[in-house]
């Protein structure tokens, strides 16, 4: 089934009514036919009919084994990294949303999980930051801020070789341009708020796998069994029905984005412009080898730090505000906002900086987007 068709139809079974929207079962616990006989729902943290509908629905968009929806982005990369144990080693991406970085650095660092980070854009620098125990590798492609692309492919190889797990977060393209698990990568999550969501009023997190009977795919199951992160029916169901519109939003997006950027570079007060849709990014051509679409996300950088606070005040129809991939345009400044607990040497080296904007682009008119970016940077 393809991915329009499947965003619509789901794995949906009609029920006696006949209902084509799925139901939201509510029920915490569930009637037992007889001594161990079972429906297959029996307590509501361990599975929900209609949590369950929107697994399947994402295993099969990401063409995975299993998928599990949870409360959060952030607790589907804490189920992630909890695949790691005392003295294991985690390399990861050195451009990649501050929330993942506090995770590692503030908790899993006291739990004896060690780590480095690296651009997974060079593969070389890549491989020799690899130890003898680096059990995973954690990437963003495109990269939170700054839009960098790794080789999915190339890195999953050089995982497996070593005998680690290769681990994308995938929230900025969304299963419907990109899909890591048939490149190789053995665990995918996402901030399911972002861009499976679309409309900014459920917080939500995915993670899904390549191989359900693997070591790594029996010991998520255990975990997400018994600490219970789970994703609530009603979010369940309200996902769900976003997932329905998701092919139709992110390429309106992405056209808008493309005209944006394009735009932008015309600008005399913007001296940088990070989108992996223009032909000059550097990682434009192994991105189209990856993934079908370019996404929605442009950060760009300004002539003063000045005129980047004053901008975002300026704004009328863009939101100044966190987060990313709704219908809604917004705007971030990364430096304050969602990276404001990123190690300054990480700063450094990635160049995020005090001119850097992230946009994240919206559904609505382009040029009503663009008449509102030139007043706020040309005022």
């Amino acid at each position: 089934m393809n991915d329009y068709t499947l965003e619509v139809h789901g794995c949906h079974q009609y029920d006696a009514t006949g209902a084509i929207s799925e139901p939201i079962y509510l029920s915490a616990t569930y009637r037992h036919p007889g001594y161990k006989q079972s429906t297959g729902f029996d307590y509501g943290r361990v599975a929900n009919p209609t949590r369950k509908e929107l697994e399947d629905v994402l295993a099969k968009l990401e063409r995975g084994k299993r998928a599990w929806a949870l409360s959060s982005g952030m607790a589907a990369i804490n189920m992630a990294l909890h695949l790691l144990n005392p003295g294991d080693h985690i390399l990861l991406s050195e451009d990649l949303y501050g929330g993942t970085v506090r995770l590692v650095n503030d908790i899993y660092k006291k739990y004896g999980v060690k780590h480095d980070y690296v651009n997974t854009a060079d593969l070389e620098k890549t491989a020799a930051k690899l130890l003898p125990e680096t059990k995973m590798i954690f990437i963003e492609t495109p990269s939170n801020p700054m839009m960098r692309v790794s080789d999915i492919r190339a890195l999953a190889k050089l995982a497996h070789e070593n005998g680690a797990l290769l681990a994308v977060d995938n929230t900025f393209l969304s299963p419907h341009f990109q899909k890591p698990l048939t490149l190789g990568a053995d665990i995918v999550v996402h901030s399911a708020t972002k861009y499976l969501c679309g409309h900014n009023d459920i917080i939500a997190g995915v993670i899904a796998i390549a191989d359900d009977e693997s070591d790594y795919g029996k010991n998520l199951d255990l975990y997400i069994k018994s600490e219970g992160p789970n994703l609530t029916p009603i979010d369940s169901w309200l996902l769900l029905r976003s997932i329905k519109t998701l092919g139709l939003r992110v390429e309106r997006q992405q056209q808008n984005a493309a005209a944006i950027a394009t735009w932008l570079k015309t600008q005399p007060n913007v001296t940088d412009v990070y989108y992996v849709g223009l032909p000059e990014h550097p990682g434009h051509e192994l991105h189209k080898s990856q993934a079908t679409g370019f996404g929605s996300m442009i950060s760009f950088k300004v002539k003063t730090p000045e005129l980047a606070t004053a901008l975002l005040g300026r704004l009328k129809l863009i939101a100044f505000a966190e987060s990313l991939g709704g219908v809604e345009s917004l705007l971030t400044f990364p430096l304050a906002q969602t990276h404001a607990e990123m190690p300054k040497e990480l700063l450094t080296r990635t160049g995020l900086d005090d001119r850097l904007l992230r946009f994240s682009v919206g559904i609505e008119d382009v040029n009503d987007l663009i008449a509102d970016l030139d007043q706020a940077l040309n005022a």
